[in-house]
């Protein structure tokens, strides 16, 4: 059970640690049994616990450590407080350390060792048992004693510290003496003093000794107790006692007295006379070492040096001095006297070298590599002085010129005890210095100063410290492609210093698995070869390292840098980046435009990778630049004529032999909106009849149109763009059909002209405009006079409407009489007007060289004759064939002015256009102009761009979008976009009424 309870204390206890003035501090109970854990370096300080080696230097034999974790554990040797050497002069209530270090070495960086200190406070366990001086201890009381008075007991010590030292004292009387004696345990400077108290009257006569027995119990759990024999003497009265002159006495006393050298002197008075005032002095419980080294003199007082004083060894005396006078019934009093021990310079430094980490000594000798870094620790050297202050404080310096300096150990070193690194200052060569004396000098700063030395040999041990060297670091060399394998590249070289076999060399290649699978190296001779065949084309350029390691132990490694630079051979022909070019361009861009760009590629190098670029089979209409690849045209596309174009392009480079690629290329023309829609049908001149009873929806007319172009170029959009004022009439602007929109009534008789305009859906769109006549009457009586509405309608501006007549048709319904006189009168005024519309001609005619009845050579209204080379109606596509070269601005104002048109108040009109060809068996409108109509003949060509700009077209019609008038029938076509006519006239507008 009470090893138990140890157990439990001693973990309560021993896991708690701390840091006292910057060291570690640990505390353990005394008497643990081996192996027991004190502390973790690693885990408790933060210290590393892998790679690092960990030494105890100073702690033994009390501890070990563990050299991975830095745990610190007991041994066989138990820890004993009260045998410790540095706590067994320890004044009361002071704890006790015992010093331990412990030096970390870095194994992986191999950096000098650390040094770490620690102090591990020993705590007391109640070990020890209280003891008295004897088993029987004698006390003298007198006779007369008055109750009350004390008398002292010799008092009982105990080694353990001040807890579980003595506590308390026990009295234990007989029968006979139990009245008479008591107990009483005062409290002195921390101790218990026992004394004995008289309580009755005693009687020498009566008896003259009493035995009790005195028991100490110390403070421990469980308690230790001892007991001894306490004998009480009764003797005779003596009535004063001896008074000392101070209550305590302090005293110094410089160490190393010598023996009998007087320290100091008590003193005591007694007023009583004779035996009873004369008074001895003694020493009183005192323990040791004070009966040792001091004595005093019984009858003077004088306190004297009877042993040698260290003060190293013990600082401090403190002891009680007890006055009796020499009556029958000696009376006696005490006094406590204290000795400091005083420092004196009397011991020179201490110079400990002893190993440190992975240094080790061996008969003062150390062994050091010579490729230690700088800064590297070869000893630790502790330096102490046991003596106290100035006494105390050391210079220890390294003598001599050897390249070695002591560096702080400790950042918290004591006044008396400093440690030390021996390190080195400039690397170590084996080659130029193989041995050191290093010699250590400590003084001390007393008066006279003592020093101490110390020595250390230092050997200086070979390593393979040399490494390999190429020279160059750098080779560069030129390699062709297409290698043999097994071919040389180079050789490489490298020498090392070192001889025997610190310099055989072993080459080796240092790269990725692909330089390896390239390139190999003779590992005794640097012969460098490519292992398969290389291609420039692939990578030009090999860069990679050489390494030259010697068979030193460890080895050491140079290293050089290698570049193959891949010459080229002309091994790749020219490659276009594409299999086939397929590019789109507009029509009409001028010659020499660019039409595309092609890339092409010879993954060779210089001449090899220079190409030209040349058309085949060239017709003229491409070239190529060499440089950029750039197609250009050297003619102007024409998507109506041809739409695509198919050639090859070749591809030579400067190799020798040379190679060549082709690869084809498509040019495909994109469409241009440059033609204007083409109206098919109605023509111009033709008219449609339409009942008056017709019903809404009824088809009227459908207007055909087209157009060169293609795509949206030539999607037509067809509206109605004037002559429509009653919206009678309305058209699909997809179809072109026009259908009757409303019921007619008797105002809508008569002749109604449409302005139908057609438009593409180019951007910008380009239209042309047709008439469609509609007239409307049950019958038609009388052809010419609907023939003759229209070919007015064919000379009056697209601005006025033309849409029947209330007072014409429907009039002559009514009044078949009024309709007869009408028609007679007109005939008769139109008969009048012919004749002299012939008799003027025929007089102008004359004048001209024109002859009546001569056959005309030339038909002014017949078209102009299409160039020699045009073909036919239609193109290779079937397309409608395009008009005549228009006529110039000069011929069009000459035929003006030979017509003699009066152009007052048309100049804004739009240009009316007539077909220049006429469908077989199509009316001869001209013809019936010139016999019937007043209006002179004209000759309608087509318009120059000056005559384009001068003739605006009405109600937003485009200048271009103009009309051809002719004769025709029903079925006669439409106008032809490609020629540009315009109409001469100053006829007025007509009515039905000169109709009639």
């Amino acid at each position: 059970m009470e090893l138990n309870l140890r157990v439990v204390l001693f973990w309560v206890v021993a896991l708690h640690c701390g840091s006292v003035n910057g060291s570690i501090l640990y505390r353990v109970q005394e008497e643990q049994p081996p192996n027991t854990l004190i502390g973790s370096l690693a885990a408790d300080q933060g210290l590393p616990d892998s790679g690092h080696l960990y030494k105890l230097e100073v702690g033994a034999p009390y501890l070990r450590v563990d050299g991975k974790t830095g745990d610190i554990f007991t041994t066989e040797i138990p820890i004993d407080r009260e045998t410790l050497r540095d706590c067994r002069s320890l004044a009361k209530g002071k704890p006790c350390y015992l010093e331990f270090e412990v030096s970390v070495t870095d194994l992986i960086q191999n950096q000098s060792p650390r040094l770490i200190e620690g102090r591990i406070e020993v705590q007391d366990i109640n070990d020890n048992t209280p003891q008295f001086p004897s088993s029987v201890l004698t006390i003298s009381v007198p006779e007369n004693t008055i109750m009350g008075t004390l008398f002292s007991i010799p008092l009982a010590t105990d080694r353990d510290s001040e807890r579980n030292g003595v506590a308390d004292y026990a009295l234990t009387a007989g029968p006979d003496a139990a009245t008479l004696f008591g107990l009483q345990v005062a409290d002195d400077r921390g101790g218990k003093l026992p004394q004995l108290i008289v309580l009755g009257n005693l009687d020498r006569e009566l008896k003259d000794s009493y035995d009790l027995t005195i028991k100490a119990v110390d403070g421990g759990n469980p308690q230790r107790y001892s007991s001894a024999l306490l004998r009480v003497v009764v003797t005779d009265a003596n009535d004063n006692s001896p008074k000392f002159e101070k209550s305590s006495y302090d005293a110094e006393l410089s160490e190393n007295s010598p023996v009998g050298h007087s320290v100091l002197q008590v003193k005591a008075n007694d007023s009583d006379m004779g035996p009873n005032g004369e008074i001895e002095y003694t020493i009183h419980q005192a323990v040791d070492p004070v009966p040792k080294l001091l004595r005093i003199d019984r009858s003077t007082g004088i306190i004297y040096v009877k042993g040698p004083l260290d003060r190293e060894e013990i600082s401090s005396l403190s002891f009680y001095v007890v006055a009796r006078d020499k009556g029958p019934q000696p009376k006696s009093s005490k006094t406590f006297v204290t000795i400091e021990v005083t420092d004196q310079n009397d011991n020179a430094p201490a110079v400990e070298i002893r190993g440190i980490g992975l240094v080790t000594h061996s008969e003062g000798v150390a062994n050091i590599s010579e490729d230690m870094p700088v800064g590297t620790a070869v000893a630790l050297v502790q330096v102490s002085d046991k003596d106290e202050g100035e006494n105390a404080v050391v210079t220890c310096v390294v003598a001599g010129d050897v390249p070695f300096q002591l560096r702080p150990a400790s950042d918290s070193p004591t006044d008396n005890k400093r440690k030390y690194f021996l390190q080195t200052t400039t690397p170590l060569d084996f080659e130029r210095v193989r041995e050191y004396r290093v010699e250590i000098v400590a003084v001390d700063s007393g008066n006279p100063a003592l020093s101490s030395t110390n020595s250390l040999k230092v050997q200086v041990t070979d390593v393979n410290d040399n490494s390999p060297i190429f020279s160059p670091t750098l080779f560069e060399v030129d390699f062709a492609e297409e290698n043999q394998p097994g071919e040389r590249v180079l050789d490489v070289t490298a020498t090392d210093a070192d001889s025997g076999t610190n310099a055989q060399l072993l080459y080796n290649i240092v790269a990725d698995s692909t330089i390896r699978g390239l390139f190999e190296i003779d590992s005794n001779s640097g012969e460098v070869r490519a292992r398969s065949p290389l291609d420039r084309e692939h990578k030009e350029r090999y860069e990679f390292r050489i390494t030259a390691a010697d068979k030193g132990s460890p080895s050491h490694k140079g290293t050089a840098t290698v570049v193959v630079k891949v010459l080229d051979r002309n091994d790749n022909e020219p490659k276009f980046m594409l299999s086939g070019y397929s590019f789109s361009v507009l029509e009409n861009m001028p010659p020499l435009s660019p039409v595309g760009m092609v890339t092409v590629q010879d993954m060779d190098k210089g001449e090899n990778a220079r190409v030209h670029l040349s058309v085949e089979p060239d017709g003229g209409k491409f070239v190529v630049q060499n440089g950029t690849g750039t197609i250009l045209s050297s003619i102007s596309f024409d998507r109506e004529k041809e739409s695509s174009y198919t050639f090859r392009l070749k591809a030579v480079d400067g190799g020798e032999p040379p190679k060549s690629s082709y690869v084809g290329v498509t040019i495909n023309v994109l469409d241009e909106n440059d033609n204007d829609p083409v109206i098919t049908k109605p023509s111009n001149s033709s008219f449609r009849r339409l009942s008056p009873l017709a019903s809404p929806d009824s088809h009227v007319e459908v207007v055909e149109a087209e157009d060169l172009d293609s795509g949206p170029n030539a999607e037509l959009v067809f509206n109605i763009a004037g002559g429509n004022p009653y919206q009678l009439f309305r058209i699909s602007p997809t179809t072109g059909e026009i259908t009757l929109a409303k019921e007619m009534t008797r105002k809508h008789g008569g002749l109604h002209r449409l302005v139908v305009r057609v438009s593409d859906r180019g951007k910008p769109p380009r239209h042309a405009t047709a008439l469609v006549h509609i007239y409307v009457n049950e019958t038609i009586s009388n052809v010419s006079l609907v023939e003759a509405l229209v070919g007015h309608s064919l000379y009056t501006p697209l601005d006025r409407d033309i849409a029947g007549d209330p007072d014409s048709g429907f009039a002559a319904h009514r009044s078949n009489i009024l309709f007869g006189s009408l028609a007679g009168v007109a005939g008769v005024v139109m008969l009048i007007l012919v004749v002299v519309f012939i008799r003027h001609r025929l007089q102008r005619e004359t004048k001209s060289g024109y002859q009546a009845g001569k056959k005309e050579t030339k038909d002014l209204y017949a078209p102009k004759q299409a160039p020699k080379n045009a073909k036919g109606k239609r193109g290779r596509k079937g397309k409608p064939q395009k008009s005549p070269k228009a006529l110039g601005e000069n011929e069009e104002v000459s035929l003006q002015k030979s017509l003699k048109f009066n152009l007052d108040g048309v100049n804004d009109s739009p240009r009316i256009h007539l077909p220049l060809t006429y469908s077989p068996g199509s009316p001869d409108i001209g013809r019936h102009y010139r016999s019937n109509s007043p209006l002179p003949s004209i000759q309608l060509q087509a318009q120059s761009p000056s005559a384009s700009q001068k003739h605006q077209a009405v109600q937003d019609l485009p200048a271009a979008n103009t009309f051809v008038g002719t004769g025709g029938d029903d079925n006669s076509t439409g106008s032809d976009q490609y020629s540009d006519y315009s109409y001469k006239t100053s006829q007025p507008k007509y009515n039905n009424k000169q109709v009639k």
